[in-house]
């Protein structure tokens, strides 16, 4: 890495406190260790394979072991593997959007995790399907159905007569209908999966055509808030479903989009917020995000970001 990025990513690490500020020295692979609750970014980019950055991708740590998955984009095979994490550790895989950006490695998680003789059944939520995108599970019936998907070889993590193998779960992850008075309504922000240490709830993106979700993953009393590309309009709902995270993850792709995103976390109450998507350093630097009050970071691919 040369002398001007070491300076470069020194200043903007120097955003965060010390107790959010990412692990990462040089070019050096980073797996985030055996301490506590972690957030990883495995992939700090957009789709559109520049910069040398994986798409979007992070990983959950609990003690040592990656336990929640959050996209799966192009490169984020490769950071997966750099970070230390194990297919057969993960809890829950949970996908924000249905795109290409979001989770074209994934068939390689599943190979993993088939190499690593995993056997516990692997929960998979992400959208429904739209105009412009099939649902979670048309997406994995299509590349991993064994008599017509892409990847057959792989299949039989779909098949509930296997005898080897884990199976794979996707599910849709749509807003069930609550009773109100008379009226049924959709719920604004619902749970879909629990452990002892996950709990994971979401909402719905207003997205044209394909259908996506914001992810809030809480563990040890902690949030953490997945929002790719927020939109002014369903700014209300997204402070509400942001309010008091812990760590607010924001994607924004110009420079535009920071000024939404610090007033996402500034009206949420978010105590730190990271800014994902892959802008130029020259734009981070310049255009630091106006209304949020408190520390903001810059993704980077296999950064870790410590949550006491």
């Amino acid at each position: 890495m040369s002398s001007a990025r070491l300076l470069l990513l020194a200043a903007l690490l120097a955003l965060a406190p010390a107790s959010l500020r990412a692990q990462a020295t040089g070019s050096t692979p980073v797996s985030c260790g055996a301490g506590g609750l972690q957030l990883q970014v495995l992939g700090s980019g957009g789709p559109e394979l520049a910069g040398g950055r994986a798409a979007s991708s992070y990983l959950v740590w609990i003690d040592g072991k990656a336990r929640a998955l959050v996209d799966f984009g192009p490169g984020a095979a490769l950071r997966f593997a750099q970070s230390g994490a194990r297919a057969s550790d993960l809890d829950v895989v949970l996908f924000t959007r249905v795109h290409a950006g979001h989770t074209l490695d994934f068939p390689a998680l599943v190979a993993a995790a088939l190499r690593e003789e995993r056997r516990r059944t692997l929960p998979l939520y992400g959208p429904p399907g739209g105009r412009l995108a099939p649902s979670t599970v048309n997406y994995t019936r299509a590349l991993l159905d064994g008599a017509r998907g892409a990847y057959r070889h792989l299949g039989i993590v779909l098949n509930p007569l296997a005898a080897e193998g884990f199976r794979l779960d996707p599910h849709d992850a749509r807003a069930p209908t609550e009773r109100v008075g008379v009226r049924r309504e959709r719920a604004e922000i619902w749970e879909v999966h629990r452990t002892e240490e996950l709990r994971v709830s979401t909402t719905a993106l207003v997205r044209e055509g394909a259908p996506a979700l914001a992810w809030r993953v809480a563990a040890r009393e902690r949030r953490i808030v997945f929002i790719d590309a927020p939109d002014a309009r369903e700014s209300g709902r997204l402070e509400r479903f942001a309010a008091n995270a812990d760590v607010l993850v924001a994607g924004a792709r110009a420079p535009a989009a920071l000024a939404g995103i610090a007033r996402l976390a500034e009206r949420a109450r978010a105590k730190h917020l990271i800014v994902a998507g892959g802008l130029p350093a020259e734009m981070r630097v310049n255009g630091e995000p106006p209304g949020y009050t408190g520390p903001v970071a810059y993704a980077e691919d296999l950064a870790c970001f410590p949550i006491p």
